[in-house]
């Protein structure tokens, strides 16, 4: 069946889904939304008072997560210190899950339609970078999207020379100064990279690879929002160490550094929140429908 002609339009279900978050958490406008990776989901508990919280699917258009280690909620969280209110997105559909690319960035279309003006987005990826040893977060700097596909229809020509914000990035290494940056790059998946991929995505320049996030950034920025991207390597990528890759690695690597992740991104979130820096590029006047 041809899925062009018998989807719904991905802006006005994203706009569907705003409104029944709004109806259902009684809050009219969320400020960011954060869409939490493997290893990332503690920091959503530190980041202040959890106000609404709903299995994802009851929202139209997402989907149940496919992946062990990844919730199936939506919440909206009063930041504390600040007030604003943040959209967790706790249920991220993978492009190798088979349905699509609009799926795959639901969330963050939602978001741009429910407020949001900043979307932080997080990951489990393997590292290139032989001194990044598994638990270490590094900031993404740029991407490479290697999936074969994009959000983006038509002569949609989104810049994306700053895909990831630089100022969010300057928050979260005041926050810790230790930060590294890296470039993130997507492949489709399911399947961990070669060890001849992971040698020809060094060569292109990436120093993460992952099978998330460069799709979820390309609609971001399309919705006019500022995007923080941060990776939690969690193994070497393929031929960098000797050991055979499985997911039950990428679990407990998450599950060691959760708690020093999960610090760093709740502090990250509440500085970019706090009083008069709600994000930093003017939208006022943009449609998160293009």
């Amino acid at each position: 069946m041809d899925e062009t002609t018998t989807a719904p339009d991905p802006y006005s279900l994203a706009k569907e889904a705003a409104a029944a978050i709004a109806r259902s958490s009684g809050i009219a406008a969320h400020d960011l939304a954060l869409v939490l990776g493997s290893g990332w989901s503690g920091a959503a508990d530190l980041l202040g008072e959890t106000v609404w919280q709903a299995d994802a699917t009851t929202i139209p258009g997402f989907r149940p997560p496919a992946v062990s280690g990844h919730v199936g909620t939506l919440r909206s969280i009063r930041i504390e210190g600040s007030g604003a209110h943040a959209l967790v997105l706790g249920a991220r559909t993978h492009l190798y899950e088979g349905a699509g690319v609009g799926p795959v960035v639901h969330g963050v279309r939602t978001a741009a339609a429910a407020g949001c003006r900043t979307m932080v987005l997080t990951n489990g990826c393997g590292g290139i970078d032989p001194s990044w040893s598994p638990g270490t977060p590094v900031l993404i700097a740029d991407q490479i999207n290697f999936t074969g596909t994009t959000p983006l229809a038509g002569a949609n020509f989104v810049d994306l020379t700053d895909v990831y914000t630089p100022a969010l990035r300057d928050v979260a290494r005041e926050v810790d100064p230790s930060l590294e940056e890296g470039v993130y790059m997507q492949f489709r998946g399911p399947t961990y990279e070669t060890p001849a991929e992971v040698r020809m995505a060094r060569t292109m320049g990436a120093t993460l690879v992952g099978m998330s996030t460069a799709l979820e950034a390309i609609a971001a920025r399309e919705a006019g929002m500022d995007v923080l991207g941060i990776s939690l390597v969690t193994n070497l990528a393929a031929g960098i160490s000797a050991e055979a890759l499985s997911h039950e690695e990428v679990l407990e690597a998450g599950r060691e550094a959760g708690p020093r992740i999960s610090r760093l991104l709740a502090e990250t979130v509440r500085r970019i929140t706090g009083p008069g820096t709600t994000g930093t590029t003017d939208t006022t006047d943009e449609e998160p429908t293009r």
